[in-house]
């Protein structure tokens, strides 16, 4: 009887799984993104130049300068032109961080390297308010000092600690952040450059002014737009009681910051991770 030899049992090499990718590793990439597009610095140094610009321009140009009194005026180191530039120099490159990997078909190789995708969108945010936030207190804080430089020639520069100085300087500074978030957001939802950056201008500057603060449904509205929330926040004075107007809240105004980036990310990430790339 003649036995079967027994093939040598043969082991194959178990395939090494790849590591999952970690959020710090995730924020690494989103950050080389936004840093190797050329326009990135350009774009930043010019706004912070056109805002701080407009700040030493309307400070110059106020009636109040040669009054020699000290007193804060919000609208020259703040003023409403170059901070609604700001807003849409910010909004539309927040959603330049979403639209240009869909425009490009980045996101196919995004996706397939990290799955979830919800993980890339938080990064993105992340950065994007890493950044934005980095951006706003600089234009902020030198609005806020070339606007004193210009009034202490005059007797009327006032310090940091003078009322409603500080809450003017953050809120300024966090204006930048918030309209970054809501681009991105705009842009996670239409995924169209033009159709995006038009939205986004549209929400966020055009559509405030349109609402008159004499009616209490139309004033509700206006509330709750960050442009709005925007003046309540750099305005220095009381509100008129015997105006007719209805005066947005400073608490009610501190709500809208929050709520609008908030909704814009978590609406971000819920679209990514149920659309198809």
């Amino acid at each position: 009887m003649t036995t079967r030899a027994s093939a040598p049992a043969t082991t194959e090499a178990a395939p090494v799984a790849e590591p999952p990718s970690r959020f710090r590793d995730l924020l690494v990439s989103e950050w080389i993104k936004v840093r190797s597009l050329r326009s990135t610095p350009w774009t930043l140094a010019l706004i912070a130049l056109f805002v701080i610009g407009s700040s030493a321009v309307a400070t110059m140009a106020d009636k109040a300068v040669g009054s020699g009194a000290a007193e804060f005026l919000p609208y020259d180191a703040y003023p409403p032109a170059g901070y609604m530039t700001l807003m849409l120099v910010a909004g539309s490159m927040g959603a330049l961080t979403v639209v240009t990997e869909y425009s490009s078909g980045l996101i196919r190789t995004t996706t397939v390297a990290v799955p979830a995708r919800g993980a890339v969108m938080a990064a993105k945010a992340v950065v994007t308010t890493a950044l934005w936030t980095t951006v706003g207190t600089v234009i902020s804080t030198g609005s806020f000092l070339v606007s004193q430089a210009v009034l202490n020639g005059h007797g009327a520069g006032v310090p940091l600690t003078h009322p409603g100085v500080f809450r003017a300087l953050v809120a300024s500074a966090l204006l930048a952040p918030i309209c970054a978030l809501v681009g991105l957001g705009f842009g996670a939802l239409i995924r169209h450059s033009a159709t995006t950056m038009v939205t986004g201008a549209f929400i966020l500057v055009m559509l405030p002014p349109t609402f008159s603060q004499t009616a209490r449904w139309s004033a509700a509205v206006s509330h709750t737009m960050p442009a709005t929330a925007w003046k309540r926040l750099v305005q220095s004075w009381a509100p008129d009681p015997h105006s007719l107007a209805y005066d947005a809240t400073v608490p009610g105004s501190w709500a809208v910051y929050v709520l609008w980036p908030l909704i814009a990310v978590a609406l971000a990430v819920v679209v990514v991770r149920h659309r198809d790339v």
